[in-house]
């Protein structure tokens, strides 16, 4: 790995992981002191990061976070509601049983992680939990979609930085019922609305937050 694809790992992964915040400023030298290296590979990576849309760049301040556009996430949240459900309804047709613990054994994960108000994990145990539910699906074009639109939601909202404690709880919760849901072979049209709901749920909590 070059300095270049380190100094774009590393700062990607502080992007993301909530460390550097929405409008925080990267300061290019001191980064470049951090990794030892020239000023040259920390731009390198600042233009791609750019084109991931994870950084702006401004006038006199130069690189920052780009800042959450709330329109933007819920959108973007919208369309995952219903292709995720979509996805989960066609893979609910072929989950195998003994997949079950390991979903109940992901969400209990983000039990823990919530007491200890651990919000990226939380929010990595989710992303698990989900990639598990339609992980049996066929439609392998609308699996990619789902994934290209999980990275598009990455780059407007940090990990941590949307985060409702209340709203938490109650995914976990529902989240017991898809497994149910999912070990019973419920009928796909009952899957796919409740998968549906439970995203879209978010979308409304995340919407009665700010206003």
């Amino acid at each position: 790995m070059n300095k270049q694809q380190f100094a774009y790992k590393l700062l990607r992964a502080r992007i993301l992981d909530g460390t550097y915040g929405p409008g925080y400023r990267i300061v290019i030298d001191q980064i470049a002191r951090e990794i030892e290296t020239s000023a040259i590979p920390i731009r390198e990576a600042l233009r791609q990061l750019e084109s991931d849309g994870l950084i702006q760049f401004k006038p006199y301040s130069g690189a920052i976070v780009t800042p959450i556009n709330e329109n933007e996430y819920l959108e973007t949240l919208s369309v995952l509601a219903v292709i995720e459900g979509y996805a989960t309804a066609i893979s609910g047709q072929h989950f195998p049983i003994d997949r079950i613990p390991d979903l109940e054994k992901t969400n209990q994960s983000m039990k823990q992680a919530l007491e200890e108000l651990d919000f990226v994990s939380f929010g990595k145990y989710n992303r698990a939990f989900h990639g598990l539910t339609y992980e049996y699906c066929e439609n392998k074009y609308l699996v990619e979609n789902i994934k290209s639109t999980w990275k598009r939601l990455d780059s407007i909202r940090r990990a941590g930085s949307a985060f409702m404690p209340v709203r938490a709880r109650e995914s976990v919760l529902e989240h017991e019922e898809i497994i149910r849901l999912l070990e019973q072979r419920a009928d796909p049209g009952k899957v796919e609305a409740f998968v549906r709901e439970h995203k879209l749920n978010t979308v409304k909590s995340f919407y009665h937050q700010r206003h």
